[in-house]
């Protein structure tokens, strides 16, 4: 029987890259979204369209009811045993700046959505003793950026989590890291950054591709990364 694997904000582009990956991995995928199902059932199609098993799942990650009562409905086809935390949102301003609603709703997604999701998939995955928790955080995260005090503290939270829970976890034989890009190829980025400011902030002159993130969290959550766990892995082409 294949190991099941959520992917949350699996609709977005780094989200749909590690699905794919997944998928071609042997996982079942359950490709989560929320704003965006219509891509997240897209996603899980293109898997079973390639002999995989995936389905689509919606629920708002900063409702903890709402999320425990999705996940609920889960358990009873398996435990979760890969558990991929991708969903994160951006609200840029400088922090002089940033209103009450920035501030908690980009720390609410990103932060709080992680204990929503992680916390009740905990128990199942322990009593099986295998499991894989991944958090896809950013370089924000490392060094911080200007105008993104909220996003950055999120991710540099999130680092923490991951360190201390890799504690909690490892006699069980569940590793627990965070991967965090620098500039990855997606729509929004291309909207952003100009290609003559990637070259002057990259050292490899280019964005990263999200095929290249995906592959990152496929060797993750592999059985050949056994031995790695509470390390916070920056994918950057050496910005940071």
């Amino acid at each position: 029987m294949s190991k099941r694997a959520l992917v949350t904000g699996g609709s977005g582009g780094i989200g749909q890259a590690v699905c794919q990956a997944l998928g071609e991995a042997g996982f079942e995928v359950i490709v989560h979204g929320c704003t965006h199902m219509d891509r997240a059932e897209a996603v899980a199609q293109a898997i079973r369209n390639k002999g995989g098993k995936a389905e689509a799942l919606c629920f708002d990650v900063t409702d903890a009811a709402q999320t425990r009562q999705a996940l609920d409905r889960l358990q009873p086809a398996g435990p979760i045993q890969v558990l991929v935390n991708n969903a994160g949102i951006y609200d840029d301003a400088p922090m002089a700046g940033m209103t009450d609603d920035q501030w908690h709703r980009v720390i609410d997604v990103s932060l709080n959505g992680f204990f929503n999701v992680t916390q009740p998939l905990l128990l199942p995955m322990i009593r099986t003793r295998w499991g894989r928790i991944v958090t896809i955080t950013s370089i924000s995260g490392v060094i911080g950026n200007r105008g993104q005090v909220n996003y950055a503290a999120a991710k540099a939270g999130l680092h923490g989590a991951t360190k201390a829970l890799a504690l909690e976890l490892a006699s069980r034989h569940i590793t627990v890291n965070a991967v965090a890009p620098g500039i990855i190829s997606t729509p929004t980025t291309l909207d952003t950054f100009a290609a003559d400011a990637i070259e002057r902030l990259v050292p490899m002159k280019r964005a990263g591709t999200v095929e290249e993130v995906a592959g990152l969290v496929s060797f993750l959550v592999s059985d050949s990364a056994a031995y790695v766990s509470g390390q916070i892995i920056s994918i950057n082409g050496a910005q940071a």
